[in-house]
This record gives structure tokens, C-alpha cells and sequence, in this order.
């Protein structure tokens, strides 16, 4: 019973010796200003995009894919929360951090408009 027991807990350090490389960790959001900048990534509606945004430090943006297809929007925190509401859609919005990489994600609540993905621009 000793063997297992100490064998389980051997299990456990290892696991949690483990690199966490690769895994992209939330980052919590206290203030629009945070997102300030230039973002490049991809937007799927029916098509996988590339687009391209400006956040101001108010939280307004524009963005544009490649097609020429342009939205105007706002980033805000309600209860702790990021959302966004643009011309187009309004939804929620994540920032992960994974590598040295910043990603924002933004999900739209009409399940008919895809999901947009950028990466700061430094």
C-alpha cells in the first residue's frame, strides 16, 4: 500500500513538473486601454479571412479583411467580463497569452457570424 501510495504521489510531481509551453492561458482584462494597438489574424464566416484591426485605448476599433469588408465596434467590461459590440455583430471577447504570442478572440452571440482570431502586432 506504501509502494502505490508513493508511486501516486511520484505520478503527481511529475505531472505538475510538467512545462505548460504550449497551452495559452487566459489573461484577465482590467481595462480596455490593455488592448490598445494593432491586430492581425483571421475571421471565419463562411471563409477563413485575413483581416486586420486597430484598437484604440478607448476600446473603439476598426477592422478590415481583405475583401474589403470593414466594421467599426467598441470593446467594454461588464461585470469582469470583455464583450464587444460592433456594426455587425456584438459578443464575447478573450485575451490569451502563450508563448510571448497575445491572441484575442472574439465570439459573436449570432452563431451565423463566425468567430475572429488576431495576434498583436509588435
Amino acid at each position: 500500500m506504501r509502494m502505490h501510495l508513493a508511486l501516486l504521489l511520484a505520478m503527481v510531481v511529475a505531472v505538475a513538473m510538467l512545462p505548460l509551453d504550449g497551452i495559452a492561458a487566459d489573461k484577465q482584462v482590467t481595462d480596455v486601454k490593455e488592448l490598445a494597438g494593432n491586430w492581425q489574424g483571421w475571421v471565419t464566416e463562411q471563409t477563413q479571412e485575413r483581416a486586420s484591426m486597430i484598437i484604440s485605448a478607448d476600446g473603439s476599433y476598426k477592422a478590415s479583411t481583405q475583401r474589403g469588408v470593414q466594421t467599426e465596434g467598441k470593446f467594454y467590461l461588464q461585470d469582469g467580463k470583455l464583450l464587444y459590440q460592433s456594426s455587425r455583430t456584438a459578443g464575447t471577447a478573450r485575451l490569451s497569452e502563450d508563448r510571448g504570442k497575445t491572441t484575442l478572440t472574439m465570439t459573436p452571440e449570432n452563431p451565423d457570424y463566425g468567430k475572429a482570431e488576431y495576434d498583436r502586432v509588435r
